[in-house]
């Protein structure tokens, strides 16, 4: 497995909506919110470009606020969608295009429908894919962790936040390890 290298990583936050966020188990939810909020800032720290999904807003309502904000200041676009893979939207394989990364981090909701649905396409499109379990939820940890096997077993990397920040990190002794470990404690 090669490491996460920033100049060619997407962060993909799938769907962490109003209406979903309010079925979530609130510890589930903490978690997520927490650990996509790392790493969202960890991108705009080191140049790791993040899209944004969001599955039919009208009825699902749109990113919570405090993801929203953190996509907000990285200027992350958010492309409404109604398939549950992400990567079938034509405005998320456009920006896949554009951006061209070899690898895609992926976190969200919920993790046993379009988090699993999207990691299975990417990787079955060539994308070395990471999902991150302490930034995916479901309304049961039963599914949380069922989507969770369900991507690995189609090829994708199971891992936690701060692996991923560091791994994009590289090294301690530099300014980004230094801002990345404030973020982390």
């Amino acid at each position: 497995m090669d490491r996460l290298v920033p100049a060619s990583t997407l962060l993909l936050v799938v769907d962490v909506q109003e209406r979903l966020a309010a079925a979530m188990p609130a510890p589930a939810m903490e978690r997520l919110r927490k650990s996509t909020r790392l790493l969202i800032e960890v991108a705009a720290q080191l140049g790791v470009p993040v899209v944004a999904t969001e599955q039919y807003p009208k009825g699902l309502g749109p990113t919570v606020p405090e993801i929203a904000d953190a996509l907000d200041r990285v200027k992350a676009p958010r492309i409404e969608k109604v398939d549950f893979d992400a990567a079938s939207s034509r405005r998320v394989s456009s920006e896949l295009g554009r951006l061209a990364p070899r690898a895609i981090v992926v976190v969200g909701m919920e993790a046993h429908v379009c988090v699993f649905q999207t990691a299975r396409e990417l990787v079955r499109r060539g994308f070395v894919v990471h999902v991150v379990a302490d930034a995916v939820a479901s309304r049961t940890e039963e599914n949380r962790v069922a989507g969770l096997s369900l991507a690995e077993r189609a090829g994708a990397i199971v891992t936690v936040a701060e692996a991923v920040a560091f791994d994009w990190v590289e090294r301690a002794g530099t300014d980004a390890f230094r801002a990345v470990s404030k973020l982390v404690r």
